[in-house]
């Protein structure tokens, strides 16, 4: 079969998929943004960069820029067809950025298929969770709303779609949760496994950690509110006070990547700020954007992970952890109870209770040998459901295979 990827910012969720495509002998290939410069594992074409939209309305302005997004992507496929007459049997796409909602008209005897990660709710989600940074009144649930309409419309366009968690699917209204597959993306297990030699070096080599070393560990793309920074920030100067030897890793950039930014300057100084004079800021180390080794070797040595997040979309990092087999300490939140289960595989504690996130941080910390258990039992929850090469990625590819013949 001929198959098309797209998404922006290829290759995105597809990065083993593509390949694997490739490698059983269809032709694949991907669209994807002019200003996407990562590395791709299969062909790439590219549209157009979208012209900037001046819309003054933030309830229309959205649809306005996704809009022209599926624009180009459109103009894009349609050279395809018109000047090297291209027609793939597939689509697969992610309908986060628009870029779906107008192939049908080009190839309309093509399936899509959509990454359908996330449908945003104006209650009982993300939106309205944390009272800190709630916005009140009609103004925000009709934002929420906005913001759904081109997922809605690249859902109902789409033939079939694949979400990663049953969470992130129920979402969806029940009249296009019927189309959705559940598919995790899926871990590499070999790679991310437990390493008796595992070393992480910092600064410049003078502070070296290896498994068993009391490392507290957190990860997340942007330290912000969605993924409880500020939570885990709060209940950090009474686990350093508690465990005077222990050191405290913190991965990630400053900027935000899913709620609203602050008003000004950064949520990791602003939380920052709010604690550290009660902090030893020499056993505290943020280390911002990392290659996915040092990554690696990071979860391989930590004593305790912390992992927070909103009802929202789930982060690798927690399956990830679970893989190298570290002691996962967790928000108790919905998105997260799909995949621990409190006391076998992790820890779930309140998102909102500082004092008991700490104090599970602290025991962690201070008796590893009870946990050892967990740890096991964290590493076979993926290896046993979750594994990118035996489960996931064999399930990703009959998705797709699948779709012609429905």
């Amino acid at each position: 079969m001929k198959i098309l990827f797209v998404h922006q910012n290829f290759p995105g969720q597809f990065p083993h998929l593509a390949p694997a495509l490739r490698d059983r002998g269809h032709q694949v290939m991907a669209l994807t943004a002019e200003t996407n410069k990562r590395a791709s594992p299969v062909e790439v074409v590219k549209y157009r960069k979208p012209e900037p939209v001046t819309l003054s309305s933030p309830l229309t302005k959205l649809y306005a820029e996704v809009s022209e997004r599926g624009l180009k992507a459109a103009l894009a496929a349609k050279q395809l067809r018109d000047k090297y007459n291209y027609v793939p049997d597939v689509i697969f796409g992610h309908s986060g950025w628009g870029e779906t909602l107008y192939l049908k008209e080009v190839w309309p005897e093509a399936k899509l298929l959509v990454y359908a990660e996330l449908m945003y709710r104006s209650e009982g989600l993300d939106t309205d969770f944390d009272p800190e940074f709630r916005r009140e009144g009609l103004g925000p649930k009709l934002s929420t709303v906005a913001r759904s309409a081109h997922l809605m419309q690249a859902m109902i366009q789409a033939d079939a779609g694949v979400s990663p968690t049953q969470f992130q699917a129920d979402t969806f209204p029940p009249e296009l949760r019927s189309k959705i597959s559940v598919i995790f993306d899926g871990v590499d297990t070999d790679v991310m496994a437990p390493d008796p030699d595992a070393r992480l070096s910092l600064l410049g080599g003078d502070l070296v950690f290896k498994p068993g070393d009391e490392v507290l560990t957190f990860v997340n793309r942007s330290l912000e509110p969605y993924r409880g920074y500020h939570s885990f920030m709060r209940a950090l100067p009474a686990v350093m006070a508690a465990r005077p030897k222990a050191h405290v890793v913190i991965v990630g950039e400053e900027g935000q990547s899913y709620g609203p930014a602050p008003a000004q300057g950064s949520w990791k100084q602003i939380f920052l700020d709010e604690v550290e004079s009660r902090l030893d800021m020499s056993r505290l180390h943020f280390l911002g954007r990392v290659p996915y080794s040092t990554f690696t070797a990071l979860l391989q040595v930590s004593r305790c992970h912390c992992y927070l997040t909103y009802p929202f979309v789930l982060s690798w990092s927690l399956m990830e952890s679970m893989a190298a087999g570290a002691v996962v300490v967790a928000s108790d939140t919905a998105p997260v109870r799909e995949m621990i289960v409190d006391g076998e595989n992790g820890k779930l504690v309140d998102f909102f209770n500082h004092a008991a996130l700490a104090d599970a941080m602290i025991d962690a910390l201070a008796n590893p040998q009870a946990y050892e258990s967990m740890r096991k039992n964290a590493r076979q929850t993926i290896v046993d459901g979750y594994d990118l090469k035996s489960i996931c990625l064999p399930r990703l590819v009959e998705f797709v295979e699948s779709a012609v013949s429905g």
